[in-house]
Formats: structure tokens, C-alpha cells, sequence
């Protein structure tokens, strides 16, 4: 029985679905294991542990402030352990190019609590800061020029494309028409404008208000799907044969992206179902190890609440 890693202090970021995720991957001494997205380190920690100081680690993060986390992470490990910084599917691609190969890799999508954690970054409709919303804050595109700058109906678009948002029209137009006024700078702005956008009733149904809207801004500021979509196969190239590949995502379109992915890459003969004999000789790259996605149990979600959301999904490369 793996230790239950949840017996922490309040303060600290409890990585999601922490033992399932060492199940799935089942991390052996002597390996390479990738965190594609290394946050403050929770899951690489756990994993480094797995690898009983034989072994690689490689971190991946976009956000140039994971730098101190990776630091303090490395000092504490006896593995080989390097952070590369970069969109993730843009370094998995690099590393795959350049053969290198992993055993086990992770990637644990959307926002980190660390990001979530600071408010100067943007990412919450909680705490009032400038609307910004970069997980690079190197990016040209922030929150701030998307909500200013895009057309009524590019907001609309994305507040229903992203964040399902079912007032994307009326968010849309009433931003439109405060940004007439005085352009947006900061979060708390963007809240009472959304607030005001919706009906009433609205206003006190399931969850913040602003919450679809939040989510939406993120996902295109910082391409989130876009980069998933790139990053599957790029993992999967990278992937020895028996190479384990875990996501972790909180929303359902992350989710559905990884399923039509992991589904497809598993499938084996691709002919018409009326063909007498297989003539395309397809056969499946992966095995699915999650047949239905792994949610985190209720004794998690009470210790860690941002868990609710996450659904892990878990493939062999065959």
C-alpha cells in the first residue's frame, strides 16, 4: 500500500490524486520519468521518491517562477534531475526529436496552485489584481488585451467555446460596452461587469459567477487546448515501448481532448466493418489503463477541495 501522501500541512500543495497516479505510472528505480507540468513539484517529489535515487527526472513548466520550487526539489533528491522551461508540447516535441526517451510521463493540466495561490497573477475572481492570466509572463497576450481588444463576438465565442458559458453573448456585449467607458485592468472590474450581465437568479447558482468566464480567458491567453492537442503524441513519441503516459484535467474539455486521444491511439484494425479481412493493417499504439476516468475519493476532496474537478485517465505504450 503506497503511503497516503494527503497527511500534510495545510500550507503545502498537495499534488491531486497523488497515490493513483504512482499506481498508474508504477515508477521503478533506474528509469526516466517527465513532469511535464511541474508546478510546485508535489508529483515530482513522489515520483523522485518512486525512482529510490536511481534514475532521471525531467521537470517542465512554462512559468519562469517554478524556478525557486525546482531548486529546493533537486536539493532534496539523489536522482538526475533537470528543469527545462518551455510551452510543454513544444519541449516534449523537442526532446522526442533529439531521441530522448522516458518511461513514465505526467501531465497535470490547468492552473497550479501556485499561480492560483498568488493573486498578482490574475487567475482568481476571488482577490482583486491586475487582469493578466500568463502562465509564461513573458507572453505578448494577456487577459487584459483580450478582454480590450477582441470584438463582441470573438468574446462571445470564447466564453462559450471554452468556459460553456450559457450568458456568453450578454458577458460579451455588456464588456464591450463598460471598455466604451474605461478599458479593463484589473480583476475585480471584469467581476461586477460579468455579475452584472447575467440574470439575478444566475448570479447565485452553481459556483462564482465569474468562474466560466475565468476559466475561458485562461484557456485561450494560454492556448490550453491547443497545447494539449500537441502534447499527447509528442509524450507518446517521446515513450519507450511499456513507457506509462498519465493526464490529470479539470474540466471537460481537457477530458475529452485526452479520451478521444488515449481511445483512438488504443484502437487496432480501422477497416469499414463490412470488410471480410483487415486491409489497413492498423495496430493500436497504446493500451488504455483507465477505462472510465480515476476521480479523487471524498476523504481527498475534503482535505483538498481544488480536487473535485480532476479526472485522471492513464495508457501503456504497447
Amino acid at each position: 500500500m503506497l503511503p497516503n501522501v494527503l497527511q500534510r500541512s495545510a500550507s503545502d500543495h498537495v499534488p491531486v490524486l497523488a497515490d493513483e497516479v504512482r499506481d498508474l505510472l508504477a515508477v521503478r528505480p533506474g528509469e526516466t520519468v517527465v513532469d511535464g507540468t511541474f508546478g510546485a513539484g508535489g508529483h515530482s517529489s513522489l515520483l523522485a521518491a518512486d525512482l529510490a535515487g536511481d534514475g532521471k527526472l525531467i521537470a517542465i513548466d512554462r512559468d519562469s517562477s517554478v524556478r525557486t520550487y525546482f531548486d529546493r526539489f533537486k536539493a532534496g533528491t539523489e536522482v538526475q534531475a533537470r528543469l527545462l522551461r518551455g510551452e510543454f508540447s513544444i519541449v516534449l516535441s523537442q526532446l522526442a526529436a533529439n531521441d530522448v526517451r522516458a518511461d513514465a510521463i505526467l501531465l497535470d493540466l490547468g492552473v497550479s496552485s501556485m499561480q492560483l495561490d498568488r493573486p498578482e497573477r490574475g487567475f482568481s475572481y476571488a482577490a482583486d489584481a491586475p487582469l493578466d492570466m500568463r502562465m509564461d509572463s513573458s507572453a505578448e497576450l494577456s487577459a487584459r488585451e483580450l478582454v480590450n481588444g477582441a470584438d463582441e463576438r470573438e468574446l462571445a465565442l470564447t466564453f462559450r467555446r471554452y468556459g460553456e458559458e450559457r450568458y456568453a453573448r450578454q458577458i460579451a456585449r455588456a464588456i464591450v460596452r463598460r471598455r466604451g467607458e474605461r478599458p479593463f485592468e484589473r480583476t475585480s472590474d471584469l467581476v461586477e461587469t460579468v455579475k452584472h450581465a447575467i440574470p439575478t437568479p444566475a448570479r447565485f447558482g452553481d459556483g462564482h459567477p465569474a468562474r466560466r468566464v475565468f476559466q475561458a480567458l485562461r484557456i485561450a491567453v494560454n492556448d490550453e487546448l491547443g497545447a494539449l492537442e500537441a502534447a499527447l503524441p509528442a509524450a507518446v513519441r517521446m515513450l519507450r515501448p511499456g513507457g506509462r503516459l498519465a493526464v490529470i484535467s479539470f474540466h471537460s474539455l481537457e477530458d475529452r481532448i485526452v479520451k478521444h486521444y488515449l481511445r483512438e491511439e488504443s484502437r487496432g484494425c480501422t477497416c469499414p466493418p463490412d470488410f471480410p479481412i483487415c486491409v489497413c493493417g492498423h495496430e493500436p499504439v497504446l493500451r488504455e489503463l483507465t477505462r472510465k476516468p480515476v476521480r479523487p475519493s471524498a476523504r481527498e476532496i475534503e482535505l483538498n477541495p481544488r480536487a473535485a474537478s480532476a479526472k485522471l485517465r492513464a495508457a501503456v505504450k504497447v
